[in-house]
């Protein structure tokens, strides 16, 4: 049997979305019940990490009146607990590497759909960003304390 922990890492951006309240986007997720997550996803061939973000950003939420504040000084890890791993992303990957990016959307709220074509949320809402940590599934809880840490000095 094949040895999963031996996969590679998933190339992938993350995006923390700020309201004019320093307010955090988040959606529930689909495949979840309870599971809420800030947009983020993965990184096409040859695509560059900004386009990524900006891509994915519209995908998930409908959002493109966004002014990037900040891209993350590090690439931030996270590895897939067992039970989802060789399931999730065609069984090709233990985890992903992200760069995050600092976000202030600036259009208004009725731009914002997550009824999008490949929906991966089903419900929205803004959040202080210390609550992240607490919606976030247990095994990203590290990673979202660590995007925090960086970010703070922003909200």
């Amino acid at each position: 049997m094949k040895d999963l922990r031996n996969l590679p890492y998933r190339k992938g951006v993350g995006i923390m979305l700020l309201n004019q309240e320093a307010k955090v986007f988040i959606g529930k997720r689909i495949d979840s019940t309870k599971a809420w997550q800030m947009p983020q996803g993965g990184v096409d061939h040859e695509e560059d990490l900004e386009s990524a973000a900006k891509r994915e950003l519209k995908e998930e939420t409908g959002i493109t009146s966004i002014k990037i504040i900040k891209k993350s000084e590090k690439e931030f890890i996270y590895d897939l607990p067992n039970e989802l791993l060789g399931k999730i992303w065609n069984g090709k990957y233990k985890g992903q590497k992200q760069i995050w990016f600092l976000v202030k959307f600036i259009g208004e709220e009725s731009e914002i759909n997550i009824k999008q074509k490949k929906a991966e949320f089903y419900d929205w809402r803004w959040t202080d960003p210390l609550e992240l940590p607490k919606l976030i599934v247990p095994f990203k809880r590290k990673l979202y304390e660590e995007i925090i840490e960086e970010f703070k000095t922003y909200f």
